[in-house]
C-alpha cells in the first residue's frame, strides 16, 4: 500500500503528499516523489526540506534512505545541501509550464546557442583584460617599420626581430639559455607536438597533405619517436594528437613532487609541465629536475618541457625553466595562449642546435601558420616592455581571483581544499571520495561548466602507483570581473556537504 506524508514537522508553505510506490525500492519512490514535487511546482526554489530524520519518522522509512535520496537529488541538481544551511529546493529548478506557441524565427537571425550561466572551464584567460590600445599601437609601429620582404613568402623559423626579443625575454624571465637561431616559430603547443612527432611531416602546414610548396623536405618520420613518457595527468587532446601520430604514450605517476620521473626507462622523450604541472598543480622538485636531466644524458633521450603557467606563479618568483640546465638535452615550448589570448595563434620552440633543421624541414619553406604581421607585433610588444606590464597586470589579476576563491570554500565549504601551489589560471579542488562524478553533474544542471579531475587522467594509468583522485578543474580567469561572485557562489553550492550523514540536519 502507497505511504504518504504531509509535512507537520516543519511547513514549507502548503501541505505536501509524497506517494512512495513504483519500482525500485522506497528509496527510488522516494527520489521521484520529491523530483516530482519540484516538477510540478509544489515545492518552490529555495524551499528548505525536513532533516533526514523527520522526513524518516514521518514516512517510515530509515534515515539512510531519506539521505542517500537527498544526495542524488542534489547530484542531479534539484536540490542543492549546503553545510549549516540544510537541503534546498535549487533556484535554477524550474516546475513545468504549459508549452507556449513560439514564433519562427527568421531564416537571417538563427537562435544563438546557450551558454553555461557560469563558465568556470580550465585554459583560457581573462579576454576581457586583452591590451587592445597597447596591442594596436604594436601594430602600427610594426606595420610602418616592416621592411617590403614582409610582404612575400614568409621565413619557416619565424621573424629574426621576434626571435631576437625572445631570445633576450625568455632568458631574463625564464631562465632559457638559447640564440635567435635556435628558436622556431609556430602557432602555439599542439603545433609544436604535430611538427615534432607527424608521421608525414612534408607538408609545410602540418596536416600531412603535402599540398604546400614545401612538400617532400621533411620525408615521412617525425622528428621525434615514441614511445613518449607523459605525466598521469594531462591534457587529452595532446595525448589523442600523439596517438594520431602514431606515438605511443606512458603516464608517469605524480605527487606532490611531481613527477615521478624516476620511473622512466626505455622511453625516447619526456614531456613534463615542470614550472606548474596541469592540472594538478604542483612544481617539479628541485631534485627531480635535476635526475630527469641526468636521465636524458645517461639515455641520449630528450625532455619536451611545456611551460605552462610558467608566468603566473604568485606566492614567489616563477621557477626558472628546466631548459636551463641543459639547452641540447631539453626542447622548450611556450605561447602566448595564456599570457596574452589564444587569438593570437604565436609560440615558440627553444631547441637543442642537433634539431633545429629537422623541424624547419617539417614546416616547409614557407611560414604556414603563423601571420608574420603579428609576429612583428609581438616582436614590439615585448621590446616596448608592453608585454611585462600586461603579464605583472594580470598576475595580480588572477592571484586575486584565486585568492577569493580560497576565501569563498574557506567560509561556505571548509571541508573542500584547493590543491597546489598559488600559481596559473586554475585551481584543483579536492573532493571526498566517490562525490567527482555526481559533482560535476550537479554543476551540469546548475549551468556551471567546469571539468572534473578524472578528464584529465591517462586511460593507461592504473596500479598502486597513480591512484584514482577525486576532484574539480576550477578556472579562475573566464568569467568577467562583475560575474566572478556569482560564479563563486553558484560552485559552492554544488558542492560535496561535509560529513552530515551522523548529524540529524537536512
Amino acid at each position: 500500500m502507497a505511504k504518504s506524508w504531509v509535512n507537520s514537522a516543519e511547513r514549507i508553505g502548503a501541505d505536501l503528499h509524497l506517494e512512495l510506490s513504483g519500482p525500485g525500492g522506497r528509496r527510488a519512490a522516494l527520489t521521484r516523489a520529491l523530483r516530482d514535487a519540484v516538477r510540478s511546482g509544489r515545492l518552490a526554489p529555495g524551499t528548505r526540506l525536513p532533516p533526514y530524520r523527520s522526513l524518516a519518522a514521518d514516512l517510515g522509512v530509515a534515515r539512510n534512505t531519506v539521505a542517500d535520496a537527498y544526495a542524488e537529488l542534489v547530484a542531479e541538481g534539484w536540490l542543492t545541501a549546503r553545510q549549516g544551511a540544510g537541503t534546498r529546493v535549487a533556484e535554477r529548478a524550474e516546475p513545468l509550464r504549459p508549452a507556449e506557441r513560439v514564433a519562427p524565427r527568421s531564416p537571417r537571425t538563427p537562435p544563438r546557442a546557450r551558454g553555461p550561466r557560469h563558465d568556470l572551464r580550465q585554459g583560457t584567460p581573462d579576454v576581457s583584460a586583452f591590451p587592445r590600445a597597447a596591442w594596436l599601437a604594436s601594430y602600427r609601429r610594426a606595420l610602418q617599420q616592416a621592411p617590403n620582404e614582409v610582404f612575400g613568402p614568409g621565413d619557416p623559423a619565424g621573424r629574426v626581430e621576434l626571435r631576437e626579443a625572445l631570445t633576450e625575454y625568455l632568458a631574463r624571465a625564464r631562465g632559457v639559455r638559447t640564440e635567435p637561431g635556435r628558436i622556431v616559430i609556430c602557432s602555439g603547443f599542439a603545433h609544436a607536438l604535430r611538427l615534432l612527432f607527424a608521421q608525414d611531416t612534408g607538408s609545410g602546414t602540418g596536416t600531412g597533405t603535402g599540398k604546400d610548396s614545401g612538400a617532400g623536405r621533411g620525408g615521412s618520420r617525425g622528428v621525434l619517436r615514441g614511445p613518449l613518457a607523459v605525466e598521469a595527468y594531462g591534457l587529452g587532446f595532446h595525448r589523442e594528437l600523439l596517438a594520431a601520430a602514431g606515438v605511443r604514450t606512458v603516464p608517469l605517476p605524480l605527487d606532490e613532487d611531481g613527477a615521478r620521473v624516476d620511473r622512466l626507462t626505455r622511453e625516447r622523450a619526456v614531456l613534463l609541465t615542470p614550472a606548474h604541472q596541469f592540472p594538478t598543480g604542483g612544481p617539479l622538485h628541485p631534485e627531480r629536475r635535476a635526475a630527469v636531466i641526468d636521465w636524458a644524458r645517461a639515455r641520449g633521450g630528450v625532455i619536451l618541457e611545456d611551460d605552462y603557467d610558467g608566468e603566473f606563479r604568485y606566492d614567489r618568483k616563477p621557477v626558472g625553466a628546466v631548459q636551463g640546465l641543459d639547452p641540447e638535452r631539453v626542447i622548450f615550448i611556450g605561447s602566448v595562449s595564456k599570457s596574452l589570448s589564444p587569438a593570437v595563434r604565436l609560440g615558440w620552440m627553444v631547441l637543442p642546435e642537433r634539431y633545429v633543421d629537422a623541424v624547419l624541414a617539417a614546416k616547409g619553406e614557407r611560414e604556414a601558420w603563423a601571420s608574420v604581421l603579428d609576429q612583428l607585433s609581438l616582436a614590439d610588444f615585448i621590446v616596448s616592455g608592453a608585454y611585462d606590464r600586461h603579464v605583472r597586470r594580470m598576475r595580480q589579476r588572477y592571484r586575486s581571483r584565486r585568492d577569493r576563491l580560497v576565501t569563498a570554500l574557506a567560509e561556505q565549504a571548509p571541508h573542500i581544499d584547493v590543491t597546489g601551489v598559488a600559481a596559473g589560471l586554475h585551481a584543483v579542488l579536492r573532493l571526498p571520495p566517490g562525490t567527482e562524478r555526481s559533482t560535476v553533474k550537479a554543476a551540469t544542471w546548475q549551468g556551471i561548466a567546469l571539468d572534473g579531475l578524472a578528464e584529465f587522467r591517462h586511460p593507461e594509468a592504473t596500479g598502486s602507483d597513480m591512484p584514482v583522485r577525486d576532484g574539480l578543474v576550477v578556472g579562475c580567469a573566464t568569467p568577467s570581473e562583475h560575474a566572478y561572485g556569482a560564479a563563486l557562489e553558484a560552485l559552492c553550492g554544488v558542492l560535496p556537504p561535509g560529513e552530515e550523514r551522523g548529524s540529524d540536519g537536512g
